[in-house]
């Protein structure tokens, strides 16, 4: 089912996390990007087609800008017991497939999802030199096909994220008008959702 982020407050400090790479097992935190201009978390899952619709996107951006000192990374916390295909292993193979070059985290237990408020998959947040958020929202205006009689819309171009992106690296303030994501929404635990899912 199909949801809207949270648009967590601009100027909240970046969450701390330490969560284990997909293909790795390595855990990664905040500090290994303390030397990013920028950085860039994407709450995504394998099996969305959310998700799977802005991946050659998700592919520009980390050329375009992982070269320009942003930081990007994945997490996913879908509940891999109700949703196999979003467990580590299976994840790590999609990623590879769509040629995602950034890593991917498991938040096994989804307290990072919890305190980042995410709510759907994809959700962004951009946060700024001081690791402040200055970008949370939807990548464009597009949105995938849900058949023939569901034809998809927009065009997968990311405007909005790269518009942030580069105004960030450019030293200027990020628009503050911005457009919730949406996508499917975030696979909780039984008894584990957040005050702030709805459905």
């Amino acid at each position: 089912m199909a949801v809207s982020s949270t648009m967590l407050d601009l100027g909240t400090p970046a969450p701390d996390f330490s969560l284990p790479d997909v293909t790795t097992g390595q855990p990664m935190s905040l500090r290994d990007f303390a030397d990013k201009q920028a950085l860039l978390v994407i709450f995504l899952c394998a099996h969305c087609p959310y998700v799977v619709h802005v991946q050659p996107e998700l592919v520009r951006l980390a050329k375009d800008y992982g070269s320009r000192g942003v930081g990007i990374v994945g997490i996913t916390s879908n509940d891999p017991i109700q949703y196999p295909q979003d467990a580590p292993e299976p994840t790590a193979a999609a990623m590879r497939a769509a040629g995602l070059s950034f890593p991917v985290l498991f938040d096994e237990t989804q307290a990072v999802a919890k305190d980042y408020t995410a709510a759907c998959t994809p959700d962004f947040f951009l946060f700024g030199p001081d690791r402040r958020l200055v970008y949370r929202g939807q990548l464009d205006d597009s949105r995938p096909g849900r058949g023939s009689d569901r034809p998809g819309r927009g065009t997968l171009d990311g405007k909005h994220l790269r518009s942030a992106l580069d105004a960030v690296l450019s030293g200027q303030a990020v628009d503050p008008e911005q457009f919730a994501s949406i996508g499917c929404n975030i696979k909780w635990k039984p008894g584990n959702e957040p005050a702030y899912f709805t459905l």
